[in-house]
């Protein structure tokens, strides 16, 4: 039996240009868009009309696992916690970070990450999430286990993405032993014993599996068909690295000719969501709006703060005279959907799946008013 619902009087948010207009939806697919506004149909006021937002990096479910630090939680509720606020913060695709590569200091159990996965996949079976989940394998390089844990996960298709990373004091993200510091020794409140012991065992780890085990999961994503990201890219060789593995998402590079050197080189450009809220990095690396300005953007990630993919698009937009809305809006929606792979959704054109995201914004702080997945009203 055919489904059809009609979304009219919207500002439909599409790659090059807003129009004023209708969308059909016919068996959760657009079949048709039009300009000018219908008498038939759902009457969306005036309000922007995007794309589902495509997450590809998201640490959030982590927090709802643990919500304090000791307490794990029940898995379903925390799933089910997580996809909500993902849902109504107009998200319909996610992929769920995992992390992969344990040590005394990982903080999850062995065997949580695949328990959690299964979780995923059984509550999506059983039609009780409202995005989309798929996953996205944190690859921790460093860690003696990562390829035994990744293992675990190669007959899952739910796996599409995969990232290698190295948190080593002096690797990347933390080449300056300060940011190390901050993260590690103030934070856990460890001795400056307890600290030096802790860096030298992660940098002889590093030294010890990191080259080995990057070349070895770039080779196995290859043949099983998973994207693979870069994390904390920070110099040319680096960047060279990833070209040779095959990387098509360079994620949060540290610096700007890496950033530069990774999109002249083809790969989509992934910067945090929260940080161009916030106008800067937390960890004190580069700006995402700088790099926007440049034009090697491409892609944001709500990372911890999941409406921050739908605020941010809207911060780019005002304070960037060169960067149009549908231009910053597409870095949420089409082309992290086109950098995995997932060419059926992340733009509003016929034929692809009717995710949309209503939103209502005069100023400030958008508000997603109706979120659809596959034509179903889902928040």
């Amino acid at each position: 039996m055919t489904t059809e619902h009609i979304l009219t009087n919207a500002r439909i948010v599409l790659e090059d240009r807003i129009i004023k207009g209708s969308i059909l939806i016919r068996d959760g697919l657009i079949a048709d868009i039009s300009e000018g506004v219908s008498k038939a149909g759902e009457d969306l006021e005036g309000d922007f009309l995007l794309p589902g937002l495509v997450e590809l990096h998201t640490d959030h479910l982590e927090i709802h696992c643990s919500p304090r630090p000791g307490v794990r939680w029940d898995v379903m509720s925390a799933i089910q916690a997580h996809d909500a606020q993902i849902a109504t913060s107009g998200i319909t695709t996610v992929f769920d970070c995992l992390r992969l590569g344990f040590d005394e200091e990982g903080g999850f159990e062995r065997g949580t990450m695949h328990h959690l996965a299964s979780a995923i996949e059984t509550a999506q079976r059983e039609g009780r999430l409202r995005a989309e989940h798929l996953i996205h394998l944190r690859c921790e390089v460093p860690c003696a286990d990562v390829l035994d844990q990744f293992s675990d996960f190669e007959g899952d298709a739910n796996v599409r993405l995969a990232s290698l990373m190295d948190h080593a004091p002096g690797q990347r993200q933390f080449q300056k032993l300060e940011q190390y510091i901050f993260f590690y020794k103030r934070k856990r409140g460890l001795s400056d014993a307890a600290f030096d012991a802790f860096v030298k065992r992660r940098m002889e780890a590093s030294a010890s599996y990191s080259a080995r085990n990057r070349d070895a999961l770039a080779a196995r994503c290859a043949a099983l068909g998973i994207t693979v990201a870069s994390h904390d890219d920070a110099t040319l060789a680096h960047v060279e690295e990833a070209r040779g593995h095959g990387v098509r998402l360079a994620e949060f590079p540290t610096s700007i000719e890496a950033a530069q050197a990774s999109h002249a080189s083809g790969m989509s450009v992934l910067m945090g969501a929260p940080n161009v809220v916030r106008g800067g990095s937390h960890s004190g690396n580069i700006a995402a709006r700088d790099l926007a300005e440049q034009g090697v953007l491409d892609v944001l990630s709500s990372d911890y703060v999941p409406l921050s993919l739908l605020h941010a698009p809207f911060v780019l937009s005002d304070s960037i005279d060169s960067l149009s809305l549908p231009q910053a809006v597409a870095m949420v929606s089409a082309t992290p959907a086109r950098t995995v792979g997932l060419d059926d959704r992340g733009r509003i054109a016929p034929g692809l799946r009717a995710d949309l995201v209503r939103v209502k914004r005069a100023e400030g702080v958008p508000v997603s008013r109706a979120v659809w997945r596959q034509g179903k009203r889902v928040a």
